[in-house]
């Protein structure tokens, strides 16, 4: 058995803060009718496990009259998880254009939560899953459409 030589350059990158583009919904079009391009920034791994951990509650699980649940001498935890906040949340982090954090467009829908910026700028219809759609795909949460699978889509 040869012995290599294991070196850990190959695992010492440089964060560099990529930025994608993509087209916006259908609904949002520049002052000449062109459709607006949105930008999206990939965030780390560790930004978006952050974000879903503060979107997860543990409290201690109760019977129907509040006492504690207890198995084998230990109290039983329950787990809540508010999926749908922790993604509006990537989506306004990972946004760069439009940029949903922006404290003039928050006061323009006089909104005070981040996670409510999604909701209320991409009100249409469809529009919100859209975004969403395009900013997982960017982050590798979804996997993007296959080309045929959007053909057999359309027929």
């Amino acid at each position: 058995m040869a012995t290599e030589n294991k070196s850990l350059k190959y695992f010492m990158r440089p964060v560099q803060q990529e930025i994608i583009a993509f087209t916006g919904p259908e609904s949002f079009k520049d002052d000449d009718g062109n459709p607006i391009n949105f930008e999206a920034k990939i965030l780390t791994q560790q930004e978006i496990t952050q974000i879903n951990e503060n979107y997860r509650r543990r409290s201690v699980a109760t019977d129907k009259k509040g006492n504690p649940l207890v198995n084998g001498g230990e109290l039983v935890w329950k787990t809540e998880r508010d999926n749908a906040r922790a993604l509006r949340h990537i989506v306004v982090k990972s946004l760069q254009y439009p940029k949903l954090d922006d404290p003039e467009l928050m006061k323009f829908y006089n909104c005070v939560d981040i996670t409510d910026m999604p909701l209320l700028v991409f009100s249409k219809p469809g529009d919100y899953d859209y975004v969403a759609r395009n900013v997982m795909q960017i982050l590798g949460m979804i996997d993007a459409p296959d080309e045929d699978d959007l053909k057999a889509a359309k027929n």
